[in-house]
This record gives C-alpha cells, structure tokens and sequence, in this order.
C-alpha cells in the first residue's frame, strides 16, 4: 500500500482552549482560558444549567445539543431556531470548539487519522476503520484517545512508550468524534448532516477506565437520542484491567466491554501487561463476570476479549488451552490481534500459520474467535502504533530510548 502525503488540516479558529483548572467543570473542558464557555462536551443536565444562568429556559439545552451533534454546527447565528438576542448572548459567552486537527492522513484502505493538538501542545491520535469501503453505509468504526500518552506501560504497545501527560477532557474526547464525522459532511448542507460514524470503541491512547468520569460523560453523548443516538452495543470501551472501575462502569452506563488480555497466565501478563501485578487475572474475571451477568435474563451480553499475537511469547498451543481454561465460565468473543511493530520494538509478529492455529483451538472448544484484519499500517495507525507528541511527566519515553541505545551499543559491541 502507498502512503497518502500527510495533509495540513484547515485552520480553525484563533480559540484559546486551554482548561481553567480551578472550575468545577474543567473535566467537561467548560471554561476556557478566554473565559468563553466550551458548549462541546457538555451533558443535557450541564447545558440546562448554563441556559438557565443566562436567564433561558433548560430546553435550549435540547436544542442546541441537536445543532452541534447532529446538524454538526458550531456557529450560533446558524441555529436558526433561537432568537437573535440568544445568539448574540452565546457569540459573546460561548463557543463550540473541538480540539484543533494539526494533520490528517488517509490510507488506501479507506483508513483515516487525524492528530489533534491538546491543550498543553501535546499531539494524540484519532483512528476511524471502515469495514468495507465499497459501501456506502457500511460500518464506520473511530477508536477514540483519552488520554494525552498512557498511563500504563504494556510492553508490546508503542503508545506506552511516549510516557503520560494528562488525561483529555470530555470536550477533546467527544470533539474527535465530532471531527471525524464532520471530514465526511465537508459539502453536505447543514439540514442533511448525517452521523456516518456507526462504532465508537474507546481504545486509542490512553486507558478509559483511569480517566473515569470525562470518559463516561463523553459515552453518554454517543449514546443520548439528542446527540449521536448510537446503540450501546456500538459503543465500546476496552480496558487493560482497571478492576474497580469496571464496578463502576457496571453501574454508571451500559456499553461494550473489552479486555486486553494478552496472556492466559498470571506469570506472563505481569510482563506484558504491568497492571495485572495489582490486579491479577482472577480479579479481572471476577469483575468481567459481574459486568455481563445481569438479572434481566434477555440481556445477551459478553466480553470482547483482545489478545496480541507475539512470536514465541504467547502463542502456543499450551497458551491457547490455558486461554480456554480461563474463560471457561465467561461469555465473551475472542479477537486475535497480529502484532503491529514499531521501532525498537523487542517482539515479532506470530505467523499466519501459528495464528491460524492458535484460533483452531479456540473455536474447537466452542469460542467465537476471530482474526483481526490489519488496516491502517501504512499511516501507523494499527492497533498498537498510535503514538502522537507526548510532554512526558513520568519520564518514560527518556528510559525507552535510553534502554535502546544501550541495546544497539551493547550490539556494536558484541559485533567487535
């Protein structure tokens, strides 16, 4: 596949979307440093309340959240159902400002990126997948970031590697969304703006689980009928085992859970996943069974298991019986991922045939298992290569690349 030059984005308009850290609403990027209100990001509850401080009645809230989401417009004297004394009032105390697009690519398989530049000037990347480019309504699927970097640090993942910044506020989660939906409605008359973005899985930079609340907010706005009206089935989160929050998540909103396995043994997924060291397989399990089963017996919910293919590292056939013994009593769909590599990385894609092999197994002893077809590649943006410009607080990146060159002088040395 050739790689389409990357494009500059439009210029977007000279907003200062900085949080100011001392309002209560910073998490849903509400005040901005020009003291104008970002509209974007906000619940139907938040939105009334802002209306109803401006002497408006809480209904505007339901009407401006159908402008901005499904009309796609971020302009106020374009909302034609409020009076011009109400646009004014919003011109001069609100905006409507997604997070700025610094570039975009687009693959020949139909594959789109974006990076968006966040407050602090830290880059993080959008990924939307289409199923099957030669429909014209077939499933659009965005992976969404929440965080500037990762907090975690799975050792086959190039994101973990860039360190972590922040976590992003719900206006620069749900403002991906809105992007990628307006980059197919560019000629489109506001009036016959359509949603074509038809999945949401929250799997891009970042774990959704450690930015909680910003995360579920935003999931609601896909889910509400006044904004993207998605199925909570089209919506879902994928967590590398944050296993109190999933208690949470089980009581908070009802979407699609997905779990970044790896490994079937607590040995190996403490190497590849460190978070399994707090909270090992057992507990993730444990809370993934709660998380499906509930006492509404027409609920056919499971768990999407992911599971990264890595040459001679977990992908045996022992691993494979060792992954049927573990989810022996958990619904769930198996996702085999090819390993996407990144420079330096220390591991190797398995082969077809060992995948294929792997997946044998699985489906023998009753699983739904699939294999993911890798898109995206030729832009870096496969699973597990989304890596954007992270000013890291942890340091990580600074060791990362200190390790790899003491590896290539370590060889340079061997060689002699």
């Amino acid at each position: 596949m050739t790689k389409i030059p990357m494009q500059p984005a439009d210029s977007s308009p000279a907003v200062d979307t900085r949080i100011n850290p001392s309002n209560s609403n910073s998490e849903q990027g509400a005040m901005q440093a020009n003291s104008k209100t970002n509209l974007l990001g906000m619940s139907q509850a938040q939105l009334g309340e802002f209306f109803k401080q401006l002497g408006e009645k809480p209904f505007r809230a339901t009407q401006v959240m159908k402008w901005i989401y499904q009309h796609g417009v971020t302009d106020f004297e374009q909302m034609t159902n409020l009076s011009k004394g109400l646009r004014d009032k919003l011109t001069q105390q609100a905006c409507v400002e997604p997070p700025e697009v610094v570039h975009k690519e687009f693959s020949d398989d139909g594959t789109r990126k974006w990076v968006f530049k966040v407050a602090g000037g830290s880059l993080v990347e959008t990924v939307l997948i289409p199923a099957d480019d030669s429909k014209v309504n077939g499933r659009k699927t965005l992976c969404i970031s929440s965080q500037v970097g990762c907090a975690l640090d799975c050792s086959f993942c190039s994101t973990g590697k860039q360190g972590f910044e922040r976590d992003l506020t719900a206006a620069e989660i749900i403002g991906q969304l809105w992007v990628a939906n307006a980059s197919y409605m560019q000629d489109t008359d506001n009036a016959e703006w359509q949603n074509e973005v038809t999945n949401v899985v929250m799997m891009g930079m970042g774990e959704p689980l450690l930015n909680y609340k910003p995360v579920v907010a935003s999931m609601s706005l896909m889910l509400s009928d006044h904004a993207y009206g998605l199925s909570k089935r089209r919506v879902t989160l994928s967590t590398s085992g944050v296993v109190p929050k999933m208690y949470d998540l089980y009581k908070d909103i009802d979407v699609a859970l997905a779990i970044s396995l790896h490994a079937p043994n607590d040995e190996l997924r403490n190497e590849l996943v460190p978070i399994n060291k707090k909270y090992p397989l057992s507990e993730l399990i444990t809370a993934a069974k709660a998380y499906v089963h509930d006492n509404n017996p027409r609920h056919k919910k499971h768990v999407t298991i992911e599971y990264v293919m890595l040459a001679g590292v977990n992908d045996s056939d022992e691993h494979a019986h060792q992954l049927v013994a573990l989810l022996e009593d958990l619904p769930s769909k198996i996702n085999l991922i090819p390993f996407n590599p990144f420079p330096h990385a220390p591991y190797e894609r398995s082969s077809n045939n060992r995948i294929h092999a792997f997946s044998n197994i699985l489906n023998n002893a009753g699983f739904v298992c699939t294999i993911r077809q890798t898109r995206g590649d030729d832009i870096d943006a496969a699973c597990g290569q989304l890596v954007g410009q992270v000013a890291d607080r942890t340091r990580r990146s600074a060791k990362w690349q200190q390790s790899i060159q003491q590896r290539q002088q370590q060889q340079l040395a061997d060689q002699d």
